[in-house]
Parts: C-alpha cells; sequence; structure tokens
C-alpha cells in the first residue's frame, strides 16, 4: 500500500504502522489488518501472487519509496490486472518484484506488549500520549513496578519503555500533521513543552523538518483513487 499524500495507519494484533506520504506498507498474506487515513489521502494498491513474494517479509514494515518504484506503481495501477502473458507486462512485474526485494525498512511501527500488565500501560500511554507523569507512576496503576514494566517491554517489543513512549508520540504527531494541524498543538499533543523541541526530536529522527517532510506534492495526473 503506497501513500501518494497523506497518512495511513495500519493496526494489526502486532502493533501499528504509521505510513507518511511518499512511503509504503508491506502486509503479507493472511494478516488481518485495518486501516485509518489522517487528513486528505491518495492511496495506491499492489496485491502480489504468493509466489512472486517469497523473498519478501514475513512481516509488515513500513518502507522507503524510490522514484523508480514509485512510478512503477503509479504505472502499474492502470491495469486492472497484470499478467506475464503480455510481454512488456511481464516486463513490469520482474521490475516492480526486483524493487520491492531491494526496499529499505523505516522504524516507524509501535509493537504492542503481550503481558496484560504491560498492555495496560501501553494502553494507558496511548489514551494521551501527552501524558506527562513519570512512567514509574503510571506503572503503579498495573499493580506492577516500573522495573518489571521495562523488562517486558525491553523482551516482547524489543524497545525500552521510554523508547515506545517517544516512539507512540512520534507517530500519533504524525497523524495530526497530515491533518495540517498547526506546529504548536502537534508538539504540545506530542507531550513536548516547544515547538523547537518537537522539531529537533523530529529532526534527530527523519534529518529534515516536519515542514518539508510533509511537503505536498503537486497535482497528480492521474485518476483519483
Amino acid at each position: 500500500m503506497y501513500a501518494c499524500r497523506g497518512v495511513m495507519s495500519v493496526e494489526t494484533r502486532d502493533g501499528t504502522w504509521v505510513v507518511p506520504p511518499q512511503r509504503a506498507v508491506w502486509i503479507p498474506a493472511k494478516v488481518p489488518h485495518s486501516i485509518v487515513m489522517s487528513g486528505s489521502v491518495s492511496m495506491r494498491t499492489l496485491y502480489l501472487r504468493a509466489r512472486l513474494a517469497r523473498s519478501l517479509p514475513r512481516c509488515c514494515c513500513v518502507v522507503n519509496v524510490s522514484s523508480l518504484l514509485k512510478e512503477l506503481i503509479l504505472h502499474a495501477c492502470h491495469f486492472p490486472k497484470l499478467t506475464r502473458r503480455v510481454r512488456t507486462q511481464a516486463r513490469l512485474i520482474d521490475v516492480l518484484v526486483d524493487q520491492l526485494e531491494a526496499v529499505q525498512s523505516i522504524p516507524l511501527q509501535l509493537p504492542n506488549p503481550l503481558d496484560a500488565r504491560a498492555l495496560r500501560v501501553a494502553e494507558i500511554l496511548s489514551t494521551d500520549p501527552s501524558d506527562s507523569r513519570p512512567l514509574q507512576e503510571i506503572c503503579k496503576r498495573t499493580g506492577a513496578s516500573k522495573r518489571t514494566i521495562e523488562r517486558l517491554f525491553q523482551l516482547e517489543t524489543h524497545m525500552t519503555l521510554g523508547e515506545w513512549r517517544r516512539q507512540l508520540r512520534l507517530l500519533r504527531s504524525m497523524r495530526l500533521l497530515a491533518a495540517d494541524e498547526k506546529i504548536t498543538n502537534v508538539a504540545l499533543e506530542a507531550g513536548y513543552s516547544t515547538p523547537s523541541a518537537y522539531i529537533a526530536m523530529f529532526r534527530r529522527t527523519f534529518g529534515t523538518t516536519p515542514g518539508r517532510y510533509f511537503e505536498k506534492p503537486g497535482p497528480e495526473q492521474l485518476p483519483a483513487s
């Protein structure tokens, strides 16, 4: 699923993946999922036969989309269905699969913990990402110590509790940015005291500012999706 414009959030039982504009999410077969759109969204979707996806990831991931892959996706979506019986379409299929196998994943996922106590902490934090209470206080509400919750998060999400909280805030902020919220509101909703602190965090993560990251492309010369 390729996000031409806007932000999509893909949710599975294992976690959430946020897909910014000009990126895509790979979803393997037989993975139940839901999709939430933030802001004005334009998207394209490719479906691959199982035999074509043997070398592709076995779990969901968000990936960068190169200029070449972007054009291949948009071109492929002009066809109701690609078939190897047509020589030009067979070549297109081969190049598409080659490009998909070469994409780089980007860390825009938020894995869910499994333990009931850790999951409760995740739910509390998700309800209000701007909550500034110390993590120790939040953990007490689940009947477990912060050390226990930290250990569970590290074991089940491969992230520290602090890292998980920062990732939650980052992904929530990206949805707000896609909805054209003012940067001051985005910073506060993401738990940052000032816009400059939020922008600095965003730049460390993505190497650019939120404004540049979400620059709107020109009008698409394509049929509406």
